[in-house]
């Protein structure tokens, strides 16, 4: 948006102009601003946001209507703080076209009927505007990893193309139009991440986002209890590849039943893992990996080495190879926080935080990952994993037998959900209701050398305990332990 004019984002939302601006605010020179100016600065706005408390000078502020709040209701805040323009509700637009006279060089007033579908489109507009020049957009979801396919993507991407991706949560129908709107005019490549919580919602980002690669990272035992069923959730992540231009790339798991019914033979379609187009073919002493594509052979160096990841490394190989970049070298990846970070406390122990969220994939996939880093003993803190319906105490059944089999050594369940664990594991376990209660029993019962994996869903709130563990370790690191039970 940072080349168009008040007139032009009007246009392009769908709104009216109610309030035209007093004057641009200046931008400032090279010099000034500590270094060069984006490509193609101008008189729009640098990007979107909703909410008002961090409006800044080149910010466009969309009041969106919530459950319990109008966003709309803040916009003579946004213009009091400088903003360039806001996108309101007619009526709230009315009212700040009066307090506007209060305000001096107050910025762009535009009138919309719904915010929400004026950001969409403008999203959609700028998205065009970007391919215009050249810039390619990849839609990656799945049910599990696909943050992390996210962000080892971009860094595949970063060294040899000008690579923005979505931020983190910025995956939904108001997360993905924000991170759109945030890419600056010389963008080359927009990594965005597509979430969903039923039908019909991959349709829309994919409608918007209108990608050149689609990446379907798996299909699972997610959002049962809204869907019902595999073929389901299947059905809604391939809303991506029928949402797909003609001609585009669509990467999918190799051989995926639940995905090939909705394949399209007018898609180029590249598989990943086993006897795929992408293989890991070998997994070096060093650290190093040996990836073939199509009869080439890739040597990466990733920062990370767990299973899964490294399934997740051949699905943004694919991308990468679907524009044009061969990845090569080292390739360091910063994921997303709550996903997998590894925090050194007190006596060696070592937590794995990776606690944004759960389901029967990614709760398997943390273990491994437990099971096999862990010098001494695994402790896991595992909660409730939600919106899996009839089937959830089945699932975390489940999980409990498959932390056994793996070699966990102690069981924290978190909630009443989580507690079924216990039923399958036979080691030492103990149950707690919430995330407070978690964090007392935890600290007492850890012993020198352990490492310790949180995760739950996120309405679990785990990663509180995460922190009071990493504060209280911190604050009294010779405080007496409680002896194991048997």
């Amino acid at each position: 948006m940072r080349t168009w004019d008040v007139e032009r984002v009007a246009a392009a939302a769908g709104a009216s102009i109610v309030g035209p601006r007093a004057s641009l605010p200046s931008r400032p020179t090279g010099a000034e601003a500590g270094g060069e100016l984006d490509a193609g600065a101008g008189p729009g706005a640098s990007r979107a946001v909703i909410d008002s408390r961090v409006v800044g000078a080149e910010d466009l502020f969309v009041g969106l209507r919530g459950q319990s709040v109008d966003g709309g209701e803040h916009a003579v805040e946004a213009l009091h703080a400088g903003a360039w323009g806001v996108l309101v509700t007619p009526e709230h637009a009315a009212a700040a076209l009066a307090a506007a006279k209060q305000v001096p060089s107050a910025g762009a007033i535009l009138a919309h009927e719904d915010p929400l579908a004026g950001l969409q489109a403008l999203a959609g507009a700028w998205r065009r505007e970007l391919g215009t020049s050249g810039a390619k957009v990849v839609g990656i979801t799945g049910s599990t990893g696909k943050t992390s396919t996210k962000d080892i993507l971009a860094a595949l991407l970063g060294s040899e193309r000008r690579t923005v991706s979505s931020p983190e949560n910025y995956n939904t129908e108001i997360g993905l139009p924000l991170a759109l709107l945030a890419a600056p005019p010389d963008t080359e490549v927009l990594v965005l991440e597509m979430a969903m919580r039923g039908a019909g919602q991959i349709a829309e980002l994919t409608a918007i986002a209108e990608p050149d690669v689609g990446v379907i990272v798996n299909v699972g035992p997610v959002h049962l209890e809204l869907l019902g069923s595999l073929e389901a959730i299947a059905a809604a992540k391939a809303e991506l590849i029928a949402g797909l231009a003609a001609g585009t790339t669509i990467v999918v798991p190799v051989e995926d039943p639940l995905l090939a019914p909705h394949l399209r033979a007018d898609l180029k379609t590249i598989t990943f893992g086993e006897r795929a187009d992408v293989v890991l073919e070998q997994v070096l002493s060093d650290g190093r990996v040996l990836i073939r594509a199509h009869g080439r052979e890739f040597e990466l160096q990733p920062s990370f080495g767990q299973a899964h990841n490294l399934r997740n490394l051949l699905a943004a190989v694919a991308a990468s190879l679907a524009l044009g970049v061969d990845p090569h070298g080292p390739l360091h990846v910063r994921f997303s926080a709550l996903r997998g970070e590894r925090l050194d406390l007190p006596d060696g122990v070592v937590l794995i935080n990776d606690c944004y969220n759960a389901n029967p994939m990614s709760m398997r996939a943390a273990i491994d990952d437990l099971s096999e880093t862990a010098p001494a003993r695994r402790v896991a803190v595992l909660g409730d994993m939600l919106e899996l319906g009839p089937e959830a105490p089945r699932l975390h059944r489940e999980i409990g037998l498959y932390a056994a089999d793996r070699g966990v050594d102690v069981l924290l369940s978190v909630g009443s959900l989580a507690a079924e664990m216990r039923v399958e594991f036979e080691g030492e376990s103990y149950a707690v209701a919430g995330a407070q209660e978690a964090a007392e029993r935890l600290a007492p019962l850890l012993r020198e050398g352990d490492t310790v994996l949180v995760k739950g869903s996120r309405g679990v709130g785990l990663e509180r305990v995460a922190e009071l563990l990493a504060e209280r370790r911190d604050e009294s690191p010779e405080e007496p332990r409680e002896r194991p039970v048997s």
